[in-house]
């Protein structure tokens, strides 16, 4: 989680960066915001790899700890039901062999 919160912190500001250097070049509105967007993205793509590596790595361990407890838990219900240990009848009250 912690991997995921730093690299979009990093988006989100290296964003705010752009947006404010255009806006401080004339970009108003929606202009200044899509601008920023595509000029952000390709420099994101080059600054964060390390951000981005170590965020994706952190996805894999944890699918692979999610498939590792769905295949623990499904393994458990395939086994067979252990076997359990018979009761001797009891015998009947009031039956045809307690009139006796």
């Amino acid at each position: 989680m912690r991997s995921f919160l730093m690299y979009t912190a990093a988006r989100a500001l290296l964003f705010a960066l752009t947006f404010g250097v255009l806006y401080l070049l004339g970009a108003r509105g929606v202009l200044a915001i899509g601008l920023a967007l595509l000029i952000s993205m390709p420099i994101s793509y080059v600054l964060l790899s390390n951000l981005r590596d170590r965020l994706s790595a952190a996805l894999v361990d944890g699918t692979g700890r999610l498939r590792g407890g769905l295949a623990a838990g499904a393994a458990a219900e395939d086994a067979p039901a252990p076997a359990r240990p018979e009761r001797p009848a009891a015998p009947a009250e009031g039956g045809p062999a307690a009139a006796g």
